[in-house]
């Protein structure tokens, strides 16, 4: 099977994050988690951890740390790069190419060749927004693949485009992107 590395953002949603995890995990994968900062105040990497039998991270620095470059060795470790949720303020990193954080740094250094796979999740007004809009675009020009978000109620009582799709439609993606 295949080293997946998932980047998870801060999202009411992310709790599908934990959900895909197990499941890409049960069906054979070796699953790591990245987790920004605001990330890990919804949720600890220990849970992604449990859920995955594989280290989950949220830093280079401190305590926890693999090695001395954690991003080049979670780069070169992984066969897809999934993130979801993808929150505004992570594609903005993304399509700016700042490398601010473990993920975005991970996403700088990794292969070209290796399939990336961005599953936003968000208001529907902030989805709409022309800079988050913009953002995508530049990293769909950048090769990024997309799950669009699905429509529906969200974790803010508005109705729109912005949810994070369901983990079988997730996993579904996954799997073609794995061919």
């Amino acid at each position: 099977m295949s080293q997946i590395l998932l980047g998870v953002s801060a999202s009411a949603s992310i709790h599908k994050s934990c959900d895909l995890a197990s499941k890409l995990s049960q069906a054979g994968h070796e699953v790591r988690a990245v987790l920004t900062e605001n990330a890990a105040k919804l949720v600890a990497p220990q849970l992604f951890e449990a859920l995955t039998g594989q280290p989950a991270t949220t830093s280079e620095w401190g305590s926890g740390r693999e090695g001395g470059m954690d991003h080049i060795t979670l780069a070169r470790w992984a066969e897809l790069l999934v993130v979801a949720p993808a929150t505004a303020s992570t594609l903005a990193r993304l399509a700016s190419g700042a490398a601010d954080d473990l993920l975005s740094t991970v996403a700088l250094v990794l292969a070209p060749s290796t399939p990336r796979l961005l599953a936003p999740a968000m208001n529907p007004t902030m989805y709409a927004h022309p800079a988050v809009q913009r953002n995508l675009a530049r990293c769909l020009e950048d090769g990024w693949q997309l799950v669009e978000p699905a429509t529906g109620r969200l974790a803010c009582e508005e109705e729109g485009p912005g949810r994070l799709p369901e983990v079988p439609e997730l996993v579904a993606r996954i799997s073609e992107l794995l061919g």
